[in-house]
């Protein structure tokens, strides 16, 4: 049988000059886009209606491709370059002083570099030969981590995964499976329960559904007037199902949670979970950073104590996403998460190198080799930059926050303890404003505020009141900036004020 021969399509794809030149093409239209974002220039948000973009998107899959030769490769270079104008002009420009909306960074371009090797390349894990340096250094990562929770690397483990939602899924099922042993043959115990509270990250729900769980076994333990998980009320919950003779499968703390970046007392749940012999799992997707800070890590007191820890580092370590870290106190749970079989894919002659195999560990089979950013970027600039970006970003919170009680028509609505602060504007012409006017006001102003492109924030909901919310992931972002932010929402409430469709 002949060989098929290569189209001139796959030859023009798979071209190394082709790659070439598109890669300094492509290397000077980012360098453009990002000096101009990181100066300022131009919109955060890129606002259209989505089913424009989608159209849009869709015009340029109903190119006529030209790459047979019917063109010259200027054409095609130009081409090029329409196409990555289109998506750097389409999108959020998260390095822009004034992006200061989810937690999602402006993640650090020398962790992209080294990240891009890895796409450019596919690098991929699942069995050790498949990836060899990237398991090697998903391993150094997972070390590195569990030393800065206080753990003993030799007696510890962890992997790294596809986010915060998965990486707490991947941590839940493994005490799953621990505290509630046959759970993976046998399903799980119906009266089983699993511990968090109310400002939980809604994966925590999820997972309660996955596993098989319910998401009606989970029982909320209430928090305090500063969003922190109440000790004395999670006690008492567990003195009631041990009563009631119901078994726990795991108790998830937040260090930060999401709302508002409030840090449970991570130290005083320990002592509860030990004496009750439960799985205490925290989930330090965000604020888990905090560690490489020696001015801020008190904020994880007792979090070595913890039996798993999420730690996302596509968050507050600043690398292009998605890099999330699963991270064990126990080694001898690390094969406790999945019981299964692979004999296509598991060698059997190198039973050793099964330790090495992350599709053992993980959901994903196939994994992209995810800790190609965090691991270059800790080796070329060194761990102290961290500490460096979670201190000012910190310090960038609390900035703001100063400004707002300082000014008469703003309302802070809680104290920060991280780089996440949620707070209302209040003109005096609201004053009197029922709470849902109040509400509806702040909602108008937000979405005006996104649509204008002049900054990007996010909105919430803290008990009867509505807020927004910032987070400060942008070293880029200055005090002149925040003030700004303030004077962009007097203009814009002003505007909302005078009009009459919003209320």
């Amino acid at each position: 049988m002949e060989n098929s021969p290569i189209s001139d399509l796959v030859s023009f794809v798979y071209s190394p000059a082709t790659f070439e030149k598109m890669s300094l093409l492509w290397r000077e239209l980012l360098s453009r886009h990002y000096s101009g974002v990181v100066s300022g220039v131009g919109p955060v948000l890129n606002w259209n209606d989505p089913s424009t973009l989608i159209q849009r998107a869709e015009a340029f899959l109903d190119h006529r491709n030209t790459a047979r030769g019917d063109v010259s490769e200027p054409e095609l270079l130009e081409r090029f370059s329409l196409l990555v104008r289109t998506m750097l002009s389409s999108g959020q420009n998260l390095h822009h002083p004034h992006y200061i909306g989810h937690q999602v960074p402006a993640s650090s371009p020398v962790a992209g570099l080294f990240d891009a090797v890895g796409t450019i390349t596919n690098q991929v894990m699942a069995i050790f030969e498949m990836g060899p340096w990237a398991t090697a250094v998903e391993y150094a990562l997972v070390n590195r981590l569990a030393a800065k929770i206080g753990w003993d690397p030799q007696q510890s483990c962890g992997l790294l995964t596809h986010g915060g939602s998965l990486a707490n899924l991947t941590a839940l099922l493994t005490a799953r499976n621990v505290r509630l042993p046959g759970s993976w043959e046998d399903g799980v115990p119906s009266n089983a329960v699993l511990l968090t509270h109310t400002d939980s990250h809604y994966c925590v729900s999820r997972t309660a559904g996955i596993l098989g769980l319910g998401t009606k076994q989970i029982a909320r333990i209430p928090v305090d007037a500063r969003r922190k998980m109440r000790p004395d009320r999670l006690e008492e919950e567990l003195q009631r199902l041990q009563r009631e003779g119901r078994p726990v499968m795991a108790l998830s703390c937040c260090a930060c949670a999401t709302p508002t970046g409030a840090f449970d007392p991570l130290e005083e749940i320990a002592e509860i979970c030990e004496r009750y012999q439960v799985w205490m799992h925290v989930d330090a997707a965000h604020g888990g950073a905090a560690l490489m800070s020696r001015r801020h890590r008190s904020l994880l007191r007792g979090i070595e104590r913890a039996d798993s820890v999420v730690w996302d580092a596509h968050k507050m370590l600043f690398v292009p996403a998605l890099c999330a870290a699963v991270l064990y106190r126990q080694r001898d749970v690390r094969f406790e998460t999945f019981r299964q079989n692979a004999p296509y894919l598991f060698d059997p002659s190198a039973p050793g190198l099964a330790e090495y195999d992350s599709g053992m560990r993980t959901i994903e089979c196939t994994k992209r080799a995810t800790g190609f950013g965090l691991w270059g970027l800790w080796a070329i600039a060194g761990e102290e930059v961290f500490e460096q970006l979670v201190d000012r970003m910190f310090y960038m919170a609390r900035t703001l926050y100063e400004l707002i009680v300082d000014a008469e028509d703003f309302e802070p609505l809680h104290e920060p303890e991280c780089n996440i602060l949620v707070f209302q504007y209040r003109p005096a012409r609201l004053n009197s404003a029922p709470a849902d006017l109040v509400n509806r006001f702040q909602r108008e102003v937000r979405s005006r505020l996104i649509r204008s492109g002049h900054f990007y924030v996010v909105q919430t909901q803290l008990g009867d009141h509505a807020g927004l919310r910032v987070t400060m992931m942008n070293p880029a972002t200055t005090e002149t900036d925040l003030s700004e932010l303030l004077n962009e929402l007097r203009r814009i409430g002003r505007e909302v004020l005078d009009g009459a469709s919003w209320c």
